[in-house]
């Protein structure tokens, strides 16, 4: 008996892959997603410091809103400062809770990640899957002119349909998938959409919160998985994924040393290294020529 799989993409070994070049002749494409999230109170779901007791769970409810009160302020800074690029990945809650956490990016691409993070897509009928999708991108489009192009699904959620509810209404690529260091097209029920990689290893929440690594090491993995990718971009093209959340790097005991990995990649970057974001690096895939992207 086969085992089941997904038929959303074949298996492809990257090293029988076409080698291409991103813009300019580069080969390592770097950008920063940085997850803004608004979460209800006293019900639902949200990542923990400490163990939570009965709800309403001040602890941990207080120790996220921090993220948006401050931390994301702190790692605005940073990045106006090293000019990165940033690819804000945003719960359309945030627009009527904490807007000016947005309009803190002012040239950020907008990636649409849901209506809260105290919900799972997955979880929901394909009526409620669509009206979700669908009700995020007009809040997105409404307060920002800008229609999202990518879509992250809190908690990483899918529903089987989900690629195929995000084709259909408009969107171009996932990050959901964490399978590739490259671009990979999906199938889906009318066409196709890109999967573009991120990261669910160069990720606070995964480390910090999951695995109780501290900003030390985290930073340290950012560091030594940027050196081994800057030296095997010579042989293919790769894409390097770094997924932030503000309540966990923006802390001043982890913001330093998330600071000081991001400066090690800015100062040892050469000319290979593209800093940009998760929507240009789909941009940039669609054009290759067909057959480019596996």
């Amino acid at each position: 008996m086969s085992a089941p799989t997904h038929n959303r993409y074949p298996y492809s070994p990257i090293p029988a892959r076409a080698v291409y070049d991103w813009p300019g002749g580069k080969r390592l494409a770097i950008y920063v997603g940085l997850n803004l999230e608004w979460f209800s109170f006293g019900e639902g779901l949200g990542a923990e410091l400490a163990p939570g007791g009965p709800q309403p769970d001040v602890l941990n409810y207080a120790w996220r809103d921090y993220g948006n009160r401050v931390g994301v302020f702190r790692l605005a800074e940073l990045f106006g400062d090293l000019q990165v690029p940033v690819s804000l990945l945003v719960n359309s809650e945030m627009y009527r809770h904490a807007p000016e956490t947005i309009a803190a990016f002012a040239d950020a691409e907008l990636v649409g990640h849901g209506r809260t993070n105290s919900e799972r897509q997955g979880e929901l009928t394909e009526y409620q899957e669509r009206l979700l999708i669908e009700e995020t991108t007009a809040a997105i489009e409404r307060h920002s002119g800008q229609r999202p192009r990518g879509w992250l699904g809190p908690w990483i959620s899918q529903s089987p349909l989900t690629p195929d509810l995000l084709q259909e209404t408009g969107y171009r690529y996932l990050l959901d998938w964490c399978h590739d260091d490259q671009p990979v097209w999906m199938k889906t029920r009318h066409g196709r959409i890109l999967s573009v990689p991120y990261p669910q290893e160069l990720n606070d929440i995964p480390q910090i919160v999951a695995r109780k690594r501290e900003g030390p090491e985290f930073a340290d993995m950012i560091v030594d998985a940027f050196e081994v990718m800057h030296d095997e971009c010579s042989k293919r093209p790769l894409v390097m994924g770094i997924a932030l959340h503000a309540y966990i790097v923006g802390w001043p005991h982890r913001f330093k040393h998330l600071a000081r990995a991001l400066r090690h990649i800015k100062q040892r970057a050469s000319e290979r290294v593209w800093f940009t974001t998760a929507g240009n690096i789909a941009d940039y895939a669609e054009q290759l020529p067909p057959g480019t992207v596996p």
